[in-house]
């Protein structure tokens, strides 16, 4: 046998492994659909990012003795992207995170935001998760993300 051999069948069972990857992806690293309605696709992609940004924030009040994080700063994430701006707040040790587009011109969703409770919802319910959004009129809504069943 040749030395490569052994990591030759290694990257083979890891890449076996990988096969069908998306059936067990977490919410935030899941694409949304293109065929989904453009205020659902809108949501599923800030629900991505939030439930990213609530479960960092969860896991450093953890690991900080119950003190939650004063700003999206503090855990180490900017809280500008080229397409989002991100906020967090801490609402009774429980973080809030916004999301919402610099550019929104032609979103029919402006912002999103969620707490630490889309992370049990999400558990609960197969990845989908409800987020509170603003739509491009002002008005406030439930929007269900995820993945449909």
């Amino acid at each position: 046998m040749s030395r490569t051999g052994p990591w030759v069948a290694l990257a083979l069972a890891l890449a076996a492994a990988g096969c069908g990857a998306d059936e067990g992806a977490t919410p935030a690293t899941r694409a949304p659909a293109s065929t989904l309605a453009p205020d659902r696709r809108d949501a599923e992609e800030l629900g991505r990012e939030i439930f990213e940004l609530v479960d960092r924030a969860v896991d450093y009040r953890g690991s900080h003795r119950g003190r939650p994080a004063a700003s999206l700063r503090q855990i180490g994430i900017d809280s500008l992207t080229p397409a989002t701006a991100r906020y967090l707040l801490s609402v009774d040790r429980e973080p809030l995170v916004t999301v919402k587009y610099r550019k929104p011109e032609g979103r029919e969703i402006m912002s999103c935001r969620g707490d630490s409770q889309i992370l049990e919802e999400a558990a609960l319910n197969g990845g989908r998760f409800t987020l509170m959004c603003a739509t491009r009129s002002g008005a406030q809504r439930p929007i269900l993300v995820g993945p449909d069943r």
